[in-house]
This record gives structure tokens, sequence and C-alpha cells, in this order.
């Protein structure tokens, strides 16, 4: 772990390889697990303004769960996250195929948005825990990721540099270079 101005980082973000692999895992990561993405409090805002411009993007049953629930929910751990169908989707999960992908962005690349989707999801495999005088940003190990692993490993590319515009969107391109900086040191 380091320091970084107002963070305090996991050395694993720098030293671990990951490139997303949607071929392989499917967008797992929107229809597993137990939670919603996480989101802070402006996201919530967000999501509540942009809906009803993002509605058309989703599922029938994203739909119904966003309407019955919210745009976001509050979590067992008292965080805001995503709504979620049934306990599992993501409420703005939408499907190509067999691959899920998110409404939101849909929205955002066909440019009837101009925000891209919650920060956690543009940076998943990192997650930041924000305390009263720091953030923690640290690399979540999943095992549905095996596969992004394994891609980043062959393509050599570190962490944090495949999330870069997510990690400049969430810290700033000055904290980034920082970050650069520290990761030229630790490979010398």
């Amino acid at each position: 772990m380091f320091q970084l101005n107002k963070t305090i980082v996991s050395e694993e973000i720098l030293e671990k390889e990951f490139v997303c692999n949607l071929s392989a895992c499917k967008g797992a990561c929107c229809v597993d697990g137990d939670a919603g993405a996480p989101l802070d409090e402006a996201e919530t805002k967000i999501l509540q303004e942009i809906y009803p411009k993002v509605k058309p993007f989703l599922r029938p049953e994203g739909i119904k769960a966003i309407e019955e629930q919210g745009t976001f929910v509050t979590g067992e751990d008292g965080e805001f996250e995503t709504t979620l169908i049934d306990g599992r989707d993501c409420a703005y999960v939408i499907f190509d195929k067999e691959t899920a992908l998110c409404g939101i962005e849909q929205a955002y690349n066909q440019g009837v948005i101009d925000w891209k989707k919650p920060v956690s999801c543009h940076l998943y495999p990192i997650r930041v825990k924000e305390y009263s005088d720091f953030a923690a940003v640290n690399y979540h190990k999943w095992y549905i990721c095996s596969d992004a692993c394994s891609l980043g490993k062959e393509l050599e590319v570190p962490i944090y540099k495949f999330v870069k515009e997510a990690l400049v969107r969430k810290f700033g391109q000055q904290w980034y270079d920082e970050l650069e900086k520290v990761a030229q040191d630790l490979k010398k």
C-alpha cells in the first residue's frame, strides 16, 4: 500500500494484469453477485435525472424493477447501489445475444446522455471505499474475472492502465500521472 494525495492505493493495481474479456465472461459481473453496483450520492441524483432517457434502452424486467424499487436502492450495508432484478441482474443490464451490456452506457454511446455509467462499474476491477479522511483504492478479485486476468497477463496490461480513463474520471489526470510515476519507480 502507498499513499497518493488523499488515497491509499494497493500495489496490486500496479502489479496485476487485467483486460475484460467479454467474449469469455459474457458480462457476468453485471448479472452475478448479491448487490448492485456501488453508487455515490451524486450518482443517485444523476440516475434519477437520466432515467427517462435511459428507459427506452432497458429490458422490461429492468424497467419494472426500477419503477417498483427506484432508480437506486440502499443496500444492506447502508450504501447506495444500483437496483437489481429479483436480487440478481442489475436493472440497467441489457443483452447482445448472450453478453450482458450496460443500458446506461448504450444510451451514452448513442449520444442520448452525457454520463457513461456509474464510476464503480467503469473502474472495475478496482473498488474505491471512501472514508472520512481518505479513499482506499483496491483490486477486487472475483473468480468470474479469471479470463480477464489471463488476457491481461497475455497482453501485459496492468490493471491501472486498463482502467486509466475511469481513474482519471474519478481522481483527475494529475493523480493518474503521479500513479504512473509510482508504477515506474516500482519497476526499477
